[in-house]
């Protein structure tokens, strides 16, 4: 049977009858007949074999499926013997939908698309073999990890490891534009480039001056941000990666901005076609001084970011906003007009309610935690990205005279129901950060040099998790409950150990540090005193047992690696970051990031197929009254979970607020006349994660009454 061929098959039937209750049950055991189903009537059939691994290895070399090289890096005894070890695991996917996901979207297959040339013994092999470098025991560790899926790397990662005609490694970006038309050419051609190959692109439009600011002293000459927006939507839109699909971009400008009106406009459903954007993304870069504005229900003053820059030399998105408002208000020389912060409050809860936007960054928050020298000034397509940047200055040949620094997202995940049952938890953190380094060493976007610059100096990572909605409710926790913050808390303290462990040794063999290492706060030691003074360790006796066959810091482990931070450095500028996760959390049968499941039974609308249903993992009737959607949940619950990992996690975490249009009476103490969601609920909800400290807040994703979800849609090219 050809791949392309869907007629006569009974998986997506058998699949489908999990959302028919039989007896007031859910018939899980209809998924287990649909998967034994999909391998007999699919992957089976069209699966090529071959006669021996070497074979097999040099028929992909040979019709240039994989790469000669990486292979070439090890003996062929050895790689039997990995794949010895993978068969010998009798690895099985848990589920319909994670089997379909792999052999739909990661398999390798043959060109005309007539059979599979991998499972997923084979990603794994192509995987550890590749990030290993030629490593044997590095290749034999990762392979184990990925294996038992306790590792996963992120999509362009895992998807293209290995293989001959590939993408990138690495998928998002972040870039920014400084005021004058050399950076915005420049910038317009990086969003063309690296959405040609595969990439989601975040760009801060705030150094822009405003519409009717002057040009070359023509009053009323520019026109804003908007035009801007529409030629990068336009980019994307144009460079679709072959026809595939369209290119992704989010565009991000701060609250103090003249032109904030405007921006938030071109996402309503009514605007104008004229400043109307459909495809792009939008995002705030909010300082503390917003919410102080809001709170207190004064005006607030936005500044014209041409008269900022001309007055303190610096692009208007590397002054602190906050620091300076006085000042700015003050002085005549700065450009500035005057509205409500209420008005613009609700306008951004508005949007929200009505598209899933903005993005909502915490500027101060992210630098007053920020352990490394420089400025955060934005994020990328999913909001978890939060690394310092420097500008560019590019003359009238669109050259580099200053070679700025941006950033490539390169990430990674654990699966925290799996990494739990590790038989060493430190060797597998260790493992991963090792295969993320290999890819931010390989990683080289010569078509934007910014980008290669930053990655060259600062060697950043993102390692994040998925899964803890699944690990709760497996054993017996409330999302949101004491213990599961108290489990939150030690699970990303000991990520953050074991990276800062790992990052430590490969500086010392290296004998190299991140750029500005020794301006930053690990090189003083002062980043490592808060847990020396006050460890982070296990205190009730469920998360004790969680924890009893599991090596945690102590006071003294912290201080014996404060020590060597001192001393040999650290490789890595950034280390941590929560993405959303994509389909690589279907494949890897958990709950996708940190937040909590959506439904019991989820459905998904693919594409030239149907729907697929796909069932909580672990769900059973122990588990199931654990696992409460997210839509019926206080959200204060999820942003004191991801507010507890952020205190951990060094960059940010894509954390989505999930609300009901009709919500369920009780939810919310403050509702007291109506259970209509109002721009009110938004607004107290984003001041709550400002006051927990919360990084970002990604989408505001919004379950209608016709059972619709706004703002649902995610970056293909960013989530993992």
């Amino acid at each position: 049977m050809s791949l392309k061929t869907l007629d006569n098959v009974s998986y997506f039937e058998l699949n489908n009858e999990i959302n028919r209750p039989v007896d007031d049950q859910i018939p899980l055991y209809k998924d287990k007949e649909a998967l034994a189903a999909f391998f007999k009537e699919n992957v089976e059939p069209n699966t090529k074999t071959f006669d021996s691994i070497e074979a097999k290895l040099n028929f992909l070399i040979e019709e240039d499926y994989i790469e000669a090289e990486f292979i070439s890096k090890y003996s062929i005894a050895f790689i039997e013997s990995l794949y010895a070890y993978l068969e010998a695991q009798h690895f099985t996917f848990k589920s319909f939908m994670a089997a379909y996901k792999f052999y739909s979207q990661y398999a390798l297959k043959t060109n005309d698309g007539s059979a599979y040339l991998e499972r997923y013994e084979d990603r794994v092999a192509f995987n550890a073999l590749y990030f290993a470098d030629g490593n044997e025991e590095l290749a034999m560790t990762l392979a184990e990890e990925m294996i038992y899926q306790r590792y996963q790397p992120a999509t362009p990662s895992f998807l293209n490891a290995g293989r001959k005609r590939r993408g990138e490694l690495v998928s998002c970006f972040l870039v920014q534009v400084t005021d004058d038309m050399n950076s915005i050419g420049r910038t317009i051609n990086s969003a063309l480039q690296l959405s040609r190959i595969g990439g989601g692109v975040g760009i801060t439009l705030s150094n822009l001056r405003e519409a009717g600011s002057p040009i070359k002293g023509f009053e009323g000459a520019a026109s804003g941000v908007v035009p801007v927006m529409k030629l990068f939507e336009d980019s994307f839109s144009y460079s679709n990666q072959l026809g595939q699909r369209q290119g992704a971009g989010v565009v991000y400008l701060n609250v103090f901005h003249p032109d904030i009106e405007m921006f938030l406009s071109t996402k309503k459903e009514n605007a104008d076609e004229k400043i109307r954007v459909k495809t792009l993304s939008l995002g705030l870069v909010v300082p503390d001084k917003f919410y102080e504005l809001a709170r207190k229900n004064e005006d607030m003053y936005l500044f014209s970011p041409y008269s900022v820059e001309r007055e303190y030399g610096v692009p208007f998105s590397y002054l602190d906003i906050t620091k300076e408002y006085d000042n700015l208000v003050a002085n005549p020389n700065i450009r500035k007009q005057k509205i409500s912060a209420r008005y613009l409050e609700n306008e951004i809860s508005k949007l929200q309610q009505e598209s899933g936007y903005p993005y909502i960054i915490n500027i101060d928050t992210a630098n007053r935690s920020n352990p490394v020298y420089g400025k955060i000034i934005m994020s990328n397509l999913c909001s978890e990205i939060l690394q310092v940047q420097e500008p560019s200055a590019i003359n009238d040949r669109q050259q580099y005279e200053t070679l700025g620094t941006d950033i490539s997202c390169n990430l990674g995940s654990t699966n925290i129901v799996n990494l739990m049952e590790s038989p060493d938890f430190g060797k597998s953190v260790r493992a991963m950060t090792r295969a993320l380094t290999f890819i931010t060493d390989a990683s080289d976007i010569e078509v934007v040099p910014s980008i290669q610059n930053g990655n060259r100096l600062n060697h950043t990572i993102g390692l994040g998790a998925m899964g803890l909605h699944t690990y709760f409710a497996k054993n017996q926790m409330e999302y949101g409950s004491p213990e599961s913050i108290e489990f939150t808390d030690v699970y990303f303290m000991m990520l953050n150990y074991w990276t800062l462990m790992e990052s430590n040794m490969i500086a010392k063999e290296r004998n190299e540090s991140f750029h500005n290492f020794d301006k930053s706060d690990y090189a003083s030691g002062s980043y490592f005193e808060t847990y020396i003074n006050n460890p982070v360790l296990p205190q009730s006796d469920k998360v004790k047992a969680l924890f009893n066959t599991i090596d945690v810091p102590t006071a003294e482990d912290w201080a014996n690696l404060q020590a060597s931070v001192k001393e040999h450095g650290l490789y890595h500028q950034n280390r941590l970051a929560v993405a959303p996760n994509g389909s690589i959390s279907y494949i890897n049968d958990t709950s996708a990031s940190i937040h909590p499941i959506t439904r019991l039974i989820e459905e998904r609308q693919e594409k030239k197929i149907g729907k697929i249903y796909y069932p909580a993992p672990h769900l059973s009737n122990e588990s199931m009254p654990y696992y409460t959607s997210a839509y019926d949940m206080d959200m204060r619950k999820v942003i004191d979970v991801y507010a507890t990992a952020q205190k951990h996690v060094d960059q940010g975490m894509s954390m989505t607020l999930f609300m009901r249009s009709e919500m369920p009476e009780g939810l919310y103490e403050w509702k007291k006349d109506t259970n209509k969601q109002t721009t009110r609920d938004l607004n107290i909800l984003r001041h709550y994660a400002f006051h927990k400290g919360i990084k970002s807040i990604y989408y505001v994703r919004t379950f209608t009454d016709d059972a619709e979800e706004i703002g649902s849609n995610q970056c293909e090219s960013c989530v993992i």
